[in-house]
């Protein structure tokens, strides 16, 4: 049956669910649980100001993007974890080379540039969560609800949550370097399936990302929400959430 819960003093409807109850909640990281604390062309170009190269910070954002999207999946065949670390190391060594180079910048100590800025964001320093989420975590805890972080991300993605105070909160951080598969492929959802020990029709998804989350949720056949913060409309036959605390009406049993 759809319930009604005011969340915020504005009141909402759930649509009601005709599918089985959910048990468990899977949830993207960046973009849904975190951000960086500031955009990512702002970052590039005051690193690459410390070795001496001024940089447009618009630019660099835009060719950011365009790069990420040209990039193999973040998702490496098992390997041991120093080679992994290698590994993740390479891709986004290429991945900074390439968005640097497309400026036409030219670094005396490129190395040099890449490990400050790789070093960077793996630091909690470099990354700050929405203001909704401790708040819906435990919420959905309390109400019985087995959680998993899974994330087009690598090894440094469960320390940033230690020190941000979500990894406590959520029981398995699945990310794709070292699963072996990134969103859209179903393979990490179904891992993260195994590791909370749910099926697929018992759970739900919520990301930022329309192809990767929302559709590679529906791969594995899991019903997926689109969250846009800050509104709410029907895109195609996608639901979306306007915030993590509409995802509290979304889910059954709910005792929180």
């Amino acid at each position: 049956m759809p319930f009604e819960k005011e969340v915020e003093g504005v009141q909402f409807q759930s649509p009601g669910r005709s599918a089985c109850p959910v048990e468990a909640v899977l949830l993207d990281a960046a973009g849904t649980l975190i951000s960086p604390v500031q955009p990512v062309g702002e970052t590039y170009a005051a690193v690459a100001k410390q070795f001496g190269v001024e940089l447009d910070p618009d630019t660099l954002a835009h060719a950011f993007v365009a790069v990420l999207g040209d990039m193999p999946a973040l998702a490496f065949d098992w390997v041991s974890r120093k080679e992994l670390h290698c590994r993740e190391l390479d891709w986004w060594r290429t991945l900074v080379g390439r968005v640097v180079g497309s400026t036409g910048a030219r670094f005396d100590d490129f190395e040099g540039f890449f490990e400050t800025l790789y070093r960077y964001y793996e630091r909690s320093i470099a990354w700050e969560s929405f203001p909704d989420v401790y708040a819906v975590l435990r919420a959905l805890k309390a109400g019985g609800f087995k959680l998993a972080v899974v994330s087009n991300f690598d090894s440094r993605l469960p320390g940033i949550l230690q020190d941000l105070g979500i990894v406590d909160l959520v029981d398995a951080v699945v990310y794709s370097s070292e699963a072996g598969s990134a969103k859209p492929d179903p393979l990490i959802f179904n891992q993260a399936l195994a590791a909370l020990g749910v099926t697929a029709e018992r759970a739900i998804h919520v990301g930022d990302s329309l192809q990767a989350d929302i559709r590679g949720a529906a791969a594995a056949g899991i019903e997926g929400l689109l969250i846009r913060r800050g509104y709410a409309s029907a895109v195609g036959s996608e639901s979306v959430i306007r915030s993590l605390e509409e995802l509290l009406l979304w889910v059954d049993g709910g005792n929180y």
